[in-house]
């Protein structure tokens, strides 16, 4: 039986369905070698010799397949089709060949198929090939760039930055893109403009809007209306007029269907739709490709098979009718200037398979497949038919025109299927719809209203416009944009907040490094055309040792050159680079360089661990510090008072406000600081609130099996916390109520952690404490009223309140009337309103 070997389990089991018992289908678990990391794996003195080393996990694989060869003389290499796959084939052939598992006469072929189905495999098993040598020259080339830049590069950033982490070929040109909208963000003066709306009627009563395109007879251009008094004067010159409707055109329009997807329209548009960031993505992707459920999710291509569209055409009249197919297909050519990647398009395998049919059971899977199926039918599908309706309404003497714009959609055609996001929302008159109105008809005012706007800066960008931006560039390829991606958020370059990417503080002192210093390297321009040089060894049309011997002569030199470099010659360049942000002016005109705390010392970039900051000379006399940007670069910081001979502060930074007791010193480099709980206003902060804060973690008491019962502020909000003496791990428990974390308890606080410690899922083993009585339900809230046993004695138990039993009372003499009124007493104390929550749940 021939050996036939994938990369995945999931796909070897897939592929083993269409092949049958009369072959033996092996995974190699992904790359079975790689450089090791470290110096010496690419020697450029030896002609760029590569040193490869088999993983530690990949050997048992390696062996396997081995193992397989002894039984059957004959060999399949069935990876991915693509330069990664092919180089994973040349690797285990070359691997085998070093273990001679491999013979003279041994049988090796290459296979490829673009999809995982029974044709597509049966058919690639008909017309097997050798492992193509400009690919795996290309794959070498790649490889061993990456090596050269990072174990060359990264050395010089940890000497000259502390705090920075690595640097990449690719990933630092994806870091700069990233840096530099921050700063055209931060550079951005939002300019002031207004326009003018108006609501009218139709003479039959029907409103529309319009806006003012006129006025004084001349065309209004955007920023023509620049403050509110020029506003209200266009305001009051319609107000003051009779509009009459000038003119009604109405022109046909048509929108056609977007393309197929590729790697990166599939990412983009994930991540417009769900949220789905480029890895999750592609990992969703690759199981829906090893199940067979779609073709080969890593390629620039757009153009689809033909038996594919002639499928899709069939689903398409059988599902929607025959008006929704075109009269001939539509064809899509591709724009990679990479043929070796340009595969067909991400379609389904089978056309009439929608994502309920499937019945997948993974959310990710599910949306994924269901959005490539809707964009396959509708790239196959009749465009939209629409009616633009363009109406322009004026005054007699010509003095105001406005214009009201709208479509109707005719035929929806493909937009009954699917339709493509957008990455920033983009307000569209011509979506309204408009009444009926013809020229010469009078309309009514209803209202005039002046708009005031300011110009927007570019936006941030989301891991979908970041991927895009990388392809318009040329900068990265299909197989490599998720990794890049998650590369610079891991090293903590870059982080994601609410699906947009802010650089850190160390992400941008690495950047301004660079462009200073290894600028060449950095550029756009140059890496699209290392690519594009890449491109041209994987059609065997360039050597590609001469490409590497090229490429390390003059990176070689820069590195050498910027490792002569003192670390405060650097600080100095960077800092007076950066000065436009680090130092803005100051409104009372004063030095923005003087130290604003002591008056007396001049600000400096400085270096740490943690990234670039702000310091004042005088440290450390002075130990005025703050971010280089963001929150609390203005140097937001407030002395709040003393307490024990300690200054207390109200700080910004990074995270929030916080406060901190003294200021960092070489005896103590970090002073105790905390957190402001969500809900408190740093405005309202006082020295009393400051040292409570400060007091936590809050001791409440010592548990009945031993240890303190402590309560704080964590990661996650308000928290009580217990670790007894067979416990591997504290037991945290979360509080709704802040306030809870000054107030609560031991009674209350040893019955939640019992109610976590009984949960199943965490396995304690243990129950939660039982009630001595039940009550039944309080007679005016609601909710179940018991009697507890504490460790400070009996109590009664309502909800969140928990009101101890006077010591004459016994716990089985306690009457409703009893516990109502203890309940009471103890809500009034705390300051909680009797007969609240479930009362109003019930109304």
């Amino acid at each position: 039986m021939p050996v036939v070997v994938v990369e995945s389990p999931a796909k070897a089991k897939t592929i083993n369905k269409y092949l049958g018992k009369d072959y033996t289908v092996l995974a190699s678990y992904g790359h079975v070698r790689d450089l090791p990391a470290k110096n010496g794996s690419v020697d450029p003195d030896q002609d760029f010799e590569m040193t490869w080393e088999v993983g530690n996990d990949s050997k048992k694989h390696i062996k396997a397949i081995a193992d397989a060869l002894k039984d059957d003389n004959a060999l399949i290499l069935a990876t991915d089709p693509d330069r990664e796959g092919e180089a994973i084939s040349w690797h285990l052939e070359e691997a085998l060949r070093k273990r001679r598992a491999i013979k003279k006469d041994t049988d090796v072929k290459r296979v490829v198929f673009n999809a995982i189905t029974k044709t597509a495999v049966t058919e690639a098993m008909k017309n097997p090939r050798e492992v193509d040598a400009p690919l795996v020259e290309a794959y070498l080339a790649r490889r061993a760039l990456d090596y050269l830049v990072g174990f060359n590069l990264s050395p010089v950033l940890w000497r000259k930055l502390p705090g920075a982490r690595s640097a990449g070929r690719v990933q630092s040109v994806c870091l700069r893109l990233i840096v530099e909208r921050e700063m055209e963000i931060e550079a951005f003066n939002a300019r002031e403009y207004w326009s003018v709306k108006a609501l009218l009627t139709t003479p039959r009563g029907q409103e529309f809007e319009a806006r003012l395109v006129s006025l004084a007879g001349d065309k209004l251009d955007k920023y023509d209306l620049e403050n509110a008094t020029q506003a209200e004067m266009a305001q009051q010159a319609v107000e003051s007029r009779d509009l009459t409707v000038t003119s009604v055109e109405a022109k046909p329009g048509s929108r056609n269907p977007s393309p197929p997807f590729m790697t990166s329209t599939l990412q983009q548009e994930a991540s417009r739709k769900f949220g789905m960031g480029a890895r999750q993505c592609m990992s969703a992707a690759q199981r829906l490709y090893e199940a067979g459920h779609i073709t080969y999710m890593r390629t620039d291509g757009i153009d689809m098979a033909p038996e594919a569209v002639e499928a899709a055409r069939d689903a398409i009249g059988e599902r929607f009718g025959k008006e929704y197919v075109p009269s001939s297909p539509r064809i899509y050519k591709n724009k990679a200037k990479n043929a070796q990647e340009a595969h067909e398009c991400i379609r389904p395998t089978e056309m009439t398979r929608d994502a309920e049919s499937l019945k997948l059971s993974e959310p990710d899977q599910r949306k994924l497949y269901d959005l490539i199926w809707k964009r396959t039918l509708a790239c196959q599908m009749e465009g939209a038919r629409l009616e633009r309706t363009t109406v322009e309404i004026g005054s007699k003497d010509g003095q105001v025109g406005l214009r009201a714009t709208g479509q109707v959609v005719l035929f929806d055609g493909f937009l009954r299927v699917y339709e493509e996001g957008r990455d920033d929302a983009v307000v569209d008159d011509d979506d309204k719809r408009l009444p009926q109105l013809s020229e010469g008809d009078k309309t009514d005012k209803r209202s005039v209203t002046p708009e005031q706007h300011f110009t927007q800066p570019p936006p941030r960008y989301t891991e979908a416009t970041l991927v895009k931006q990388m392809e318009e560039l040329g900068i990265g390829r299909p197989s490599t944009y998720a990794s890049i991606v998650t590369t610079i958020q891991e090293r903590e370059y870059v982080r994601k907040d609410k699906n947009r990417l802010i650089p850190e503080d160390k992400g941008r002192i690495v950047t301004i490094f660079l462009l200073n210093f290894f600028r060449k390297y950095v550029g756009y321009e140059f890496t699209a055309n290392l690519e594009e040089e890449l491109d041209v060894i994987s059609a065997g049309d360039a050597d590609y040792k001469k490409v590497l011997a090229d490429f390390w002569r003059d990176f070689h030199a820069a590195v050498e050159e910027a490792s002569e470099l003192r670390i405060a010659e650097v600080l100095d360049k960077l800092d007076e680079v950066l000065a436009p942000q680090l130092y803005p002016p100051r409104e009372d005109g004063t030095d923005p360089r003087i130290c604003p705390k002591c008056g007396e010392g001049r600000l400096h970039l400085k270096t740490s661990r943690t990234g670039g900051f702000v310091g004042c000379g005088n440290y450390p006399e002075c130990t005025y510090t703050r971010p280089i940007a963001g929150e609390g670069a203005e140097g937001d910081e407030r002395l709040l008072g003393e307490d024990q001979g300690d200054e207390i502060w109200l700080k910004s930074g990074r995270f929030g406000p916080y406060v901190q007791r003294g200021e960092p010193t070489p005896e103590n480099k970090k002073p105790p600081r905390a957190s402001l709980p969500k809900g408190w206003d740093k405005d309202d902060m006082t020295l009393e609130k400051a040292l409570t804060l400060l007091s936590l973690p809050r001791i409440v008491g010592t548990h009945p099996d031993g240890g303190e019962v402590k309560s704080n502020f964590g990661r996650f909000g308000p928290y009580v916390m217990h670790q007894a003496e067979d416990e591997a791990k504290p037991v945290y428990v979360n509080l709704k109520d802040p306030a809870d974390v000054f107030e609560i308890g031991m009674n209350r606080a040893v019955e939640l952690l019992a109610e976590k410690r009984a949960n199943p899922g965490r396995g304690r083993g243990r129950t939660a404490a039982k009630p001595l009585k039940e009550l039944g339900e309080h007679p005016e809230s609601g909710g179940p009223v018991n009697v507890m046993e504490g460790r400070y004695g009996p109590y009664v138990k309502w909800e969140k309140v928990n009101a101890t039993l006077p010591k004459d009372v016994e716990p089985a003499n306690v009457t409703m009337e009893m516990a109502v009124e203890l309940i009471a007493e103890k809500a009034a104390k705390k300051g909680t309103k009797k007969g609240t929550g479930r009362a109003k749940k019930k109304a």
